[in-house]
């Protein structure tokens, strides 16, 4: 899960039903788009899908974003797993389809350079996309460290509204082989070290899994449960784990719990009063930025970007904390999610308590 906080990026989904056909991999997809652009082929390699908002968002976004940029391409599509090596095969696949940009979102930080290389030795561009790339042709992502600091700040704020000052905290991070975890655990740590509270466990979740970061939470409780008063989180999938976990100890009243990504889970965990925030992430401005990169080194031209990280242009977006009184200006404005897909039957009173509606 993944930022300077309060700029929104407006959206408006519009998620078209693509007929997608299979290519070499499996389940690799191949699909036609609409614009202009000349019958290039682009990979679009995502790291995997425990984590909703690839296969919910930011695959059908990036599809309509080059089926808007580039009339004649083709879209080879991979989804790895969180399985480095099946990523680098379906690289090595797609360079092999003639692919001509790489839209690499990599399982593993060090990992991609293989596929980096293999794909430079084929004078094929890659664009790291969410995740950073040293050495790749450009970089669309947002700002990693602020969403840790914009996670962290407003558990604390939360915390301080309730009247606490002081406790226990535990902390959960995303993936060590993430590059992305690293910056969110760093800007967390930035206002949590300071903050008056005590980081009394802290967890590195393997594979982003909600069922790993369910058990090291399961497994912390006799020792932190009395003086537990918030858990900082670094996605919803480990959020869900989390809240599991404190509401199969007995832990009641739940702590306020960080997440990232908006997924509807966690939005209706919000309003439930099970988790505190989650950070939203405009996926439509960062597909769309990717999708024209790539048609655009496809055809041996520049990207356009907004800033630089380690020498590659990049373009960075920024995020937003969601909590229950910014719901209907965030996600649901956006068109993200309906009131209607948040406030099912067993969630209709507490959004009629949020005034969502």
């Amino acid at each position: 899960m993944s930022v300077s906080p309060t700029r929104l990026v407006g959206l408006g989904i519009a998620v078209s039903a693509l007929a997608l056909s299979l290519v070499a991999c499996g389940s690799d997809d191949d699909s036609g788009a609409s614009g202009s652009g000349g019958g290039k082929k682009v990979a679009l390699l995502l790291p995997e899908s425990k984590t909703a908002r690839y296969e919910a968002l930011d695959r059908p976004l990036f599809t309509e974003a080059l089926k808007t940029a580039c009339a004649d391409c083709e879209l080879i599509y991979s989804n790895a797993d969180q399985d480095a090596a099946k990523q680098q095969q379906q690289a090595e696949a797609a360079l092999t389809q003639g692919a001509n940009v790489l839209v690499l979102d990599p399982v593993d930080g060090k990992a991609s350079a293989a596929v980096l290389a293999a794909a430079k030795a084929q004078n094929v561009p890659v664009i790291a996309y969410d995740r950073f790339i040293e050495g790749a042709n450009y970089y669309v992502s947002f700002e990693n460290e602020a969403v840790g600091k914009l996670q962290a700040q407003t558990l604390i704020d939360t915390l301080k509204a309730a009247g606490k000052t002081s406790g226990n905290l535990a902390m959960i991070n995303g993936a060590p082989t993430d590059p992305n975890a690293a910056d969110f655990k760093k800007g967390a740590h930035s206002v949590l070290d300071s903050s008056g509270f005590k980081i009394a466990a802290e967890f590195d979740t393997p594979d982003w899994s909600p069922d790993k970061a369910q058990s090291w939470m399961e497994g912390q409780l006799s020792a932190i449960k009395n003086g537990l008063v918030g858990v900082y989180a670094a996605n919803d999938g480990t959020a869900g784990g989390a809240i599991a976990a404190l509401k199969g100890g007995g832990v009641t009243p739940l702590p306020p719990v960080t997440g990232q990504d908006s997924e509807l889970a966690a939005i209706q965990r919000i309003v439930a009063g099970d988790q505190a925030m989650t950070i939203y992430k405009a996926v439509k401005p960062q597909a769309e930025a990717a999708a024209k990169g790539a048609v655009a080194l496809a055809n041996g031209g520049k990207v356009e970007s907004t800033s630089d990280k380690s020498g590659v242009p990049s373009t960075i977006l920024d995020p937003v904390a969601v909590t229950k009184a910014n719901i209907n200006d965030t996600v649901v404005k956006d068109g993200i999610y309906k009131v209607t897909d948040i406030c099912t039957a067993s969630f209709a009173a507490a959004c009629t308590a949020a005034g969502l509606k």
